[in-house]
């Protein structure tokens, strides 16, 4: 989530596809309204923080409800992202998690999170009520209407029920083994993916953040899975794991696939592309329903 990666920047068009926006949009956006301002990087290239792509998201809601841009644009920001989180998460269970997240009210929100996953199952759960969520709770740190503390507190109860619930299915399928990236430790993303793996009848065997490359080859060799998958989240991460990936796509196991996603990959897909991996979450979920 935010906290873990509040240092990267992004490019437009991982900020196109966080938003909803297209480049073109984001470019008349900057240049009529100065909705937000990217810095310039020696390249040319446009670089958003993370609460640039969280005030873009809130004038995109806002926009897609029928608001006009240009009246957006000079409402206070404040206004903005209020008006646009309100539209986003009405009466649902998604805004008593969000409150219990803001008011840091850790024994309110596991009991939300447990009731959450007991009504929809460990793969709904994943989809309906953590990506929400994180995106919810990502915004909001990003924006400074959360705490560190707040949105700590929030990914340890949530990535405690999605590897319970983990830990409760099992499949008799194929097997997937799956880990993060050294220096990673953002676990959303995979874990999210992960259950959805699980509610199509595979088995999963994740082996947590922060994990060398070869150590996940070499568990590999052990168990024999069909998938080999890495995550990331961060841009410079991915870059500095190319040279371990490009070697350990020559050290699969025969019969193995190697893939891998999350936000981080977006500038080297071309790279992850020629080493051989599955590059992405539906070149991911491809190879898992064939």
């Amino acid at each position: 989530m935010a906290a873990e990666s509040f240092q990267r920047t992004y490019e437009i068009h991982e900020v196109s596809a966080l938003t909803g926006l297209t480049p073109t949009r984001l470019r008349a956006w900057e240049r009529r309204y100065e909705v937000v301002r990217p810095r310039r990087m020696t390249n040319g290239y446009r670089a958003y923080t993370s609460q640039q792509v969280a005030l873009l998201r809130a004038f995109a809601r806002l926009v897609a409800g029928g608001e006009r841009i240009g009246a957006l644009a000079e409402e206070p920001i404040g206004s903005v992202v209020a008006r646009a989180a309100a539209r986003t998460i009405p009466a649902t269970p998604l805004a008593a998690l969000l409150d219990a997240v803001r008011r840091i009210e850790r024994d309110r929100l596991e009991g939300l999170v447990a009731q959450q996953l007991g009504l929809r199952g460990l793969a709904a759960f994943a989809s309906d009520v953590v990506r929400p969520l994180a995106v919810a709770v990502g915004d909001e740190w990003a924006l400074g209407r959360i705490t560190i503390a707040a949105e700590h507190m929030a990914s340890e109860v949530v990535l405690q029920a999605l590897k319970s619930g983990m830990q409760e299915s099992h499949g008799t399928g194929p097997l997937v083994v799956a880990a993060c990236l050294p220096g990673e430790r953002h676990e959303w993303g995979v874990l999210t993916a992960l259950a959805q793996v699980l509610e199509l009848g595979w088995r999963v065997q994740y082996f947590g953040a922060d994990l060398p490359v070869q150590e996940i080859i070499e568990a590999a060799w052990r168990l024999r899975p069909r998938i080999v998958a890495f995550s990331t989240s961060d841009p410079d991460r991915c870059a500095e794991a190319l040279p371990e990936l490009s070697a350990a796509m020559t050290k699969l196991p025969e019969g193995a696939v190697g893939a891998i996603g999350g936000a981080g990959i977006e500038p080297h897909r071309r790279t992850l592309t020629t080493l051989g991996l599955q590059v992405g979450e539906e070149s991911f979920f491809r190879l898992v329903q064939q």
